[in-house]
């Protein structure tokens, strides 16, 4: 049986290093991957990261800027408790397209339908995300540098998802 994860990439290049889950999945889909691993930039499309949390996959890896008070360029990996947030959905569904962090995301889809994956987030703390109404191409410094870490983070993340299934992790 071969295991299907999907690894979605979120963020707006336009906003700094609210592009850090773009810059991620891109780094990530020039590695070889285990079979049943799927890569996909979503980019700014929340919308479209909620429909495929009711796909059936076995896990679902999603990659973005988290502000979380750490220091910046901090690597995070969480896994929500998706009961909770089942059970919350209801209330959590008010939804900016362009503004989705992986909590709405989540509470976007458990409205809409069943979540059934393992679902893990892996941020990093921005540091900037430009000016306010004209934003800012490229990743600063600190999270640029946090790339390679959370490439291998993930990297991690589907080795243990693997493992604990059984299954190879080549």
């Amino acid at each position: 049986m071969t295991r299907s994860i999907l690894i979605a990439g979120v963020g707006n290049v336009f906003l700094g290093d609210d592009a850090f889950g773009v810059e991620v999945v891109r780094a990530l889909g020039a590695r070889p991957l285990p079979v049943g691993v799927a890569v996909v930039d979503y980019g700014i499309r929340g919308f479209d990261v909620a429909y495929a949390l009711l796909d059936p996959w076995d896990a679902v890896v999603i990659v973005d800027a988290l502000s979380r008070g750490g220091a910046p360029g901090t690597l995070y990996t969480i896994e929500p408790d998706l009961e909770s947030l089942k059970d919350s959905a209801a209330g959590e569904t008010m939804i900016n397209p362009h503004g989705m962090d992986p909590m709405r995301v989540l509470h976007l889809a458990f409205s809409m339908g069943t979540v059934g994956a393992r679902v893990v987030v892996v941020g990093c703390e921005p540091k900037d995300f430009g000016d306010e109404l004209e934003g800012r191409m490229g990743l600063s410094n600190i999270v640029q540098s946090s790339i390679e870490g959370a490439v291998e983070m993930v990297e991690s993340v589907i080795r243990q998802i693997l493992a604990e299934s059984g299954m190879c992790t080549v």
